[in-house]
């Protein structure tokens, strides 16, 4: 198996499939009304809506970043302010997360295993990923989604009545 596939193989468990540690990310969002979504359980913490549009933000950018090999902060911004309203809005939200993982995940599928090598961004900055190879960004990216997957969990639970 190449590596790129192992590589997307853990994005897409992390994302929706079977992951040895708990639920995906899907699973975790499933039943999560606009109610529960943008509240804030843990004063001075994000909400569930702010954390999935934070998701899609550095997925997209990481699926960006395959394609022309330059750094930068997600087009909306780190954290994206979330301005839902409504379930239809939430449920938008979700959709929006599930098209940036499933374009992510065909690029990976696409990527060509030589060039897990390369260097996206000359420089090091910790903050914006940049200046890691290829292969360290979609690690990160998996590391990403399992981490705020997490935190999805816990304020889901938080929010739960």
């Amino acid at each position: 198996m190449r590596e790129v596939d192992r590589i997307a193989d853990e994005f897409e468990s992390a994302c929706a499939g079977d992951p040895w540690y708990g639920l995906p990310v899907t699973s975790i969002l499933a039943g999560v009304d606009v109610k529960a979504a943008t509240a804030h359980p843990v004063q001075g913490g994000h909400s569930m809506c702010e954390i999935v549009l934070h998701m899609t933000g550095w997925t997209r950018e990481v699926a960006r970043r395959l394609r022309d090999g330059i750094a930068r902060e997600p087009e909306a911004g780190d954290w994206p302010v979330c301005t839902v309203r409504t379930e239809s809005e939430w449920h938008a939200v979700i959709a929006g997360l599930e098209a940036a993982n499933a374009a992510l995940l065909a690029a990976i599928r696409a990527e060509d295993a030589a060039r897990l090598g390369e260097r996206i961004g000359d420089a090091r900055e910790p903050a914006l990923g940049a200046g890691v190879t290829r292969y360290v960004t979609l690690h990160g990216i998996v590391q990403h989604h399992v981490y705020h997957a997490g935190q999805l969990s816990l304020l889901k639970r938080a929010t739960e009545t």
